[in-house]
């Protein structure tokens, strides 16, 4: 049994490995994998594990910016300090969300999960193909549609659609639509990315949130860095950083 760790604190898999070879000797531990890049060349260049354990913020972003660039048929348990994620964890493929520190009963009750899963699919095809069937009926996309926002004393909605780029700029988020209105929104740059569809838009950097249906085309530029241009014209000049670049030119080659 291949039981996959993603986690970005090398302390947090190594403990998390001695508490699953614990409970199941058998297992074979992969990993751990700290990052979003490392985890999706890992996932396209290798057979599906048969679970994985999966961290939610890693070095170089959110564990969920995995599943737009991959197919993730197999099984995951998420594990977090924070229980914020829980209803995006049961989006991908989670089985269970365990709250750090978890302790080997945490574990125990995962696997016992795992296990009456393979049991109520018994007589099927491979468990990955099965539960990948199981829980995309889970998937209906419950992302935003629109954006109410306020400006010039009135309130009016912004369909996804329209909108080029959500910016952090001096600490507070806007949205840049097509129309070339830019409009203040009272939500994080984090809460923006759990909200709408990673088919659709990807964070950049700490400041840029972007619509993939305004790019244009994407430059090499300097120091690795590329450099994005939109087919609206706005102020700033958007970049994605090298540690960024492997993933994003991968989310544009799977749109």
């Amino acid at each position: 049994m291949d039981i996959l760790i993603i986690e970005d604190e090398v302390k947090t898999a190594r403990a998390l490995g001695k508490l699953i070879k614990d409970i199941r000797p058998e297992a074979t531990i992969l990993g751990p994998l700290q990052t979003v890049r490392h985890a999706v060349e890992f996932l396209q260049a290798n057979a599906p594990p048969a679970l994985i354990f999966m961290d939610i913020q890693l070095a170089d972003g959110s564990s969920f910016e995995i599943f737009p660039l991959v197919r993730v048929s197999s099984p995951i348990i998420f594990c977090t300090a924070f229980d914020k994620y829980a209803l995006e964890a049961f989006r991908e493929n989670g089985i269970d969300y365990i709250l750090k520190p978890f302790t080997i009963e945490t574990l125990r009750r995962a696997f016992l999960k795992l296990d009456s899963l393979k049991s109520a699919l018994a007589g099927e095809s491979s468990l990955p193909f099965d539960l990948s069937k199981l829980f995309s009926l889970a998937k209906k996309e419950d992302y935003k549609h629109s954006f109410m926002v306020f400006g010039q004393n009135k309130y009016q909605t912004i369909s996804v659609k329209d909108i080029v780029l959500f910016a952090l700029r001096n600490e507070s988020t806007y949205i840049l639509a097509s129309d070339g209105g830019e409009y203040p929104l009272q939500m994080s740059l984090d809460e923006i990315v759990r909200s709408v569809s990673p088919d659709d838009f990807f964070r950049i950097n700490r400041q840029s949130v972007i619509n993939f249906h305004f790019i244009k085309e994407v430059e090499h530029y300097f120091a690795r860095k590329l450099l994005i241009r939109l087919k609206v014209s706005i102020a700033e000049k958007l970049f994605v950083g090298r540690e960024k670049s492997t993933t994003f030119l991968s989310w544009l080659e799977q749109r």
